[in-house]
């Protein structure tokens, strides 16, 4: 039941956060191995890129790539969360005074994220190829065209085999290690302090409110040049025998990133990413937070 508490906050945290991800995508494409005031800059900004994305691709392109994202939410968190949950369960994670344990919390943390990227990884491979996806006069990357989420996910297999699916997955597990770790275990500590210190007597959680937005800042913080190769590897083309076609795997795109890009490349997109994981955060934690006492009230093992 752990597993599927923590899916259910992941997708209704997925749902209001989804057109910010839109917009990060697009930002952290744009320019792909062109030097800085040598490409065209469709988004300018985060306004600007809304205004953008709806003039040419309409409203509803804000929630491009919703279905795979939703079911990414499902898959990760459920996997994550829940993973996390079992080792408090089993008494991993607190000290005899049942206070948490940070470094505890942080590697298993570390853990449940990777774990969750190894399993959502074809899902964000579509999810991505899906919102990069525009019209051709403010394209950036590679245009897959896919139209829809099973038919990306099937013409990937048949065209790279069932590994295929999981190209980049690499990055993908990096990526929420470090994610997952700085925002769970940021989250856990500080509300467990406003929890014990009687911060928040009003409301249990307010709490988790305030503390899910300090694991917004973290995550966003640590998570974006990861997110930014991460997107990159996704997005790219691949040659007949599924290799990609600008990047061999992290170590080359981060290589390339900096020698044509700069070093602030990697952090491409971090308005939006911010805008996106602090919504995303707070919802997610306090969902988890929300549900997981729903399901101690009902007994649900």
């Amino acid at each position: 039941m752990d597993f599927v508490v923590g899916g259910l906050a992941g997708v209704g945290a997925g749902f209001f956060s989804n057109p910010f991800d839109v917009v990060k995508t697009r930002m952290q494409l744009q320019g792909e191995l062109v030097a800085k005031g040598q490409h065209s800059v469709h988004y300018r900004n985060i306004p600007h890129a809304m205004y953008t994305i709806v003039k040419h691709d309409g409203m509803s392109a804000l929630q491009k790539g919703l279905v795979p994202a939703l079911w990414f939410q499902l898959v990760v968190n459920g996997t994550r969360l829940g993973i996390y949950q079992h080792a408090d369960n089993y008494g991993l994670l607190r000290d005899d005074q049942n206070n948490t344990l940070f470094l505890n919390s942080l590697f298993f943390g570390s853990v449940a994220g990777m774990s969750g990227g190894l399993v959502g990884s074809p899902l964000q491979l579509v999810k991505t190829q899906l919102m990069s996806y525009s019209s051709r006069k403010i394209a950036v990357g590679t245009q897959h065209g896919h139209p829809g989420t099973w038919k990306a996910l099937r013409d990937i297999y048949k065209r790279n085999g069932f590994f295929g699916l999981w190209r980049g997955a690499h990055g993908m597990m990096i990526r929420n290690s470090i994610g997952s770790a700085s925002q769970i275990a940021s989250f856990a500590v500080c509300k467990e302090w406003m929890d014990n210190n009687d911060v928040f007597q009003q409301s249990k959680y307010l709490s988790s409110f305030v503390a899910s937005n300090i694991g917004a800042v973290l995550k966003t913080i640590v998570l974006t040049p990861m997110d930014v190769i991460m997107t990159r590897l996704y997005n790219q083309a691949t040659d007949a025998s599924g290799r990609g076609v600008y990047y061999d795997g992290i170590a080359d795109c981060a290589r390339k990133i900096t020698r044509t890009e700069g070093l602030l490349a990697f952090y491409k997109g971090m308005g939006p990413s911010y805008l996106r994981q602090a919504p995303h955060t707070v919802l997610l934690l306090v969902f988890w937070d929300v549900l997981k006492d729903l399901q101690k009230t009902m007994n649900i093992d």
